[in-house]
């Protein structure tokens, strides 16, 4: 292996007492899985619609990424998210992808986009992990997307610079088309206390900050069969609109969780209502997670 020593780098978070346990987790996982310090640790919110076109705003729960870069031409890519399928990959920028894990196609796809605009071409050392696990229902794969792209690209940027969030936003939407943009924008633009308005014309922000309104920002998720979440779903917004919430939207693509804005003195109320609620016809009662209207991907120290 050929290590390169970009970047001021960040060896000492993994065992930093001060520092967040996420960011200290991933720090030390690549030490684990790849015997080296991270040269640099990412954060990108997860992010979500706030129901009217194009506005969206990123969550206090983060994914992070820590990169060390190569000379050799290697992509190894790890997750205590998927511990048995870490990889080993050659870095192509062209051609085929090599067969990887399911879990690692996306990032890998983004690391040949990086090595195409120059960034990484050598090779990375990458550990990823989110927060929050896919049963919440909001979607990792953009803040994942933004996490990885900072996070390399910083290792190869000067140390006085800061990576072109603009160029990496233009990168992974011409690299992830599928993706949703807005969302990957809200985690690289975002502001606390904010909602950002994404255009043609660029980019707006407009407030959107319930604690400061006396509310409460929650996610709703439900569980069980997969096939009657949309109805269980249903019922649970309907009973907590009873029981005082102002109104609720899914956070993205419909799936197994919705957004529920309520007045703060509500918020037990409606807790109790959807638990007894579901409780009371034998089903598992839905989960609660408070969302906090948080600022962009940023570098951890």
């Amino acid at each position: 292996m050929t290590a390169v020593p970009v970047g001021a780098g960040a060896p000492g978070l993994a065992r930093r007492a001060t520092a967040d346990p996420l960011f200290r987790l991933v720090a030390y996982a690549l030490e684990t899985a790849h015997e080296r310090p991270p040269a640099a640790v990412w954060s990108a919110p997860y992010a979500f619609h706030l129901g009217s076109p194009g506005l969206v705003a990123a969550a206090g729960w983060p994914v992070a990424a820590a990169a060390a870069p190569r000379g050799d031409g290697l992509v190894r890519l790890s997750s205590l998210g998927h511990p048995a399928d870490s990889c080993d990959l050659p870095l192509t920028p062209a051609g085929p992808a090599p067969a990887a894990p399911a879990w690692a196609v996306r990032p890998y796809a983004v690391l040949r986009a990086l090595a195409r605009a120059g960034f990484g071409s050598g090779g990375t050392d990458l550990h990823l992990q989110g927060s929050l696990t896919a049963a919440a229902g909001l979607a990792t794969a953009e803040p994942a997307d933004c996490a990885v792209a900072l996070a390399v690209a910083d290792v190869h940027t000067r140390a006085d610079e800061e990576p072109d969030r603009e160029r990496l936003a233009r990168l992974l939407a011409r690299a992830l088309p599928d993706g949703d943009d807005a969302l990957r924008r809200a985690a690289l633009f975002a502001r606390p206390g904010e909602a950002l308005l994404t255009t043609s014309g660029g980019r707006r922000y407009v407030p959107f900050d319930p604690a400061a309104s006396q509310e409460r920002l929650v996610l709703l998720v439900v569980r069980g069969d997969p096939g009657e979440r949309a109805a269980e779903l249903a019922r649970a917004v309907a009973c907590a609109r009873r029981a005082g919430a102002l109104s609720a939207w899914p956070p993205g693509r419909p799936g197994r969780s919705v957004l529920v804005l309520l007045p703060a003195a509500r918020l037990t109320a409606v807790r109790a209502a959807v638990a007894e609620e579901f409780r009371g016809r034998g089903r598992p009662v839905p989960r609660f997670l408070n969302i906090a209207v948080a600022g962009a991907a940023r570098r951890e120290e």
